[in-house]
């Protein structure tokens, strides 16, 4: 019998998702689809990738979306976002879970000033903040449906601040006129990555359960009503707040948040997630590659093999 490898703090591996997990595209609902595409295009520098248009209309979780009722937009080769236009349903009520924001990161501050310049110039835009986190430096915008998006970079990982296991992050002020006026130069668009996505939910101690216990996330950080996850040592992956959210239930049908996508490296990862969800009993679809479940609040998340 061969004994289990853990990591630093104490885990099984066989019980965490691999080091390389990386986030993917989030996918929304929308109900005006031209709109929300100018918005992602022109206030943010997104691309429209048509190509993956068909596939994703039949991958989503989105029955009977044809191809012109979605957008993948993204940068160079990679969605970012999905956007599928979903008519008839309404906002979601206050207090309801669901998306806290989207973070889109950008590799150098010269990158986030472009387009943080260009979110901020759009009339559809709402600024909402800026923070010095320690270990990046993020602008908050709302899109035009109500979808917070974070744009950020980050510090690189040999300045995080790491104590009894946790890493050291703060809401620092940073002025959003001085970083673009520092940093901001005419240069090509460069590329961009789901760097991490923050949700709202009922309580912490059931996210807890739900995506460091099942799911296989290691905790990070711990703040008051909020918990931040990663995988291999990234400051987060995913983070769960319940800020405005306290108690929520189930969500309702409405527009915004639609997916949550996780890539891990092989499809024996995928294999290994299905297992430890069942032992979790916690229903999901898996059809060989690709895993799909649904958290304590009915947010849908897709888990697939890289490739």
């Amino acid at each position: 019998m061969t004994t289990p490898t853990t990591t630093a703090t104490g885990r099984d591996d066989a019980l965490l998702l691999p080091g390389a997990t990386t986030m993917d595209a989030v996918t929304l609902h929308v109900a005006d689809l031209p709109g929300m595409t100018a918005y992602y295009r022109d206030a943010l520098g997104l691309e429209e990738l048509a190509g993956d248009a068909a596939r994703t209309a039949t991958d989503l979780g989105a029955p009977g979306a044809a191809a012109a009722d979605v957008s993948v937009l993204g940068r160079g080769r990679d969605a970012l976002v999905v956007l599928v236009h979903t008519p008839g349903l309404p906002a979601p009520a206050p207090g309801q879970a669901g998306l806290f924001h989207t973070a889109l990161l950008f590799p150098d501050r010269a990158a986030l000033a472009d387009v943080v310049a260009r979110a901020a110039r759009h009339p559809r835009s709402a600024y909402v903040g800026s923070a010095d986190h320690l270990v990046s430096e993020a602008f908050y915008f709302t899109d035009p449906e109500g979808n917070g998006i974070e744009l950020y970079r980050d510090r690189p990982r040999e300045e995080w601040g790491w104590q009894d296991g946790r890493v050291l992050m703060d809401n620092a002020p940073l002025d959003p006129n001085a970083f673009l006026r520092d940093h901001l130069v005419e240069q090509p668009l460069s590329g961009a990555e789901v760097g991490h996505v923050h949700l709202k939910v009922g309580d912490v101690p059931t996210a807890r359960a739900f995506y460091v216990d099942a799911l296989g996330f290691e905790v990070t950080a711990e703040w008051s009503g909020a918990l931040f996850v990663s995988a291999g040592g990234y400051h987060h992956h995913m983070a769960m707040n319940s800020w405005g959210s306290r108690g929520a239930g189930a969500r309702a049908a409405t527009i915004g948040l639609g997916q949550v996508s996780i890539v891990v490296p092989t499809a024996q990862d995928v294999d290994a997630l299905a297992e430890r969800l069942r032992r979790h009993d916690i229903t999901a679809r898996h059809d060989g590659r690709t895993l799909r479940f649904e958290d304590p609040w009915k947010s849908l998340l897709e888990v697939s093999a890289a490739g």
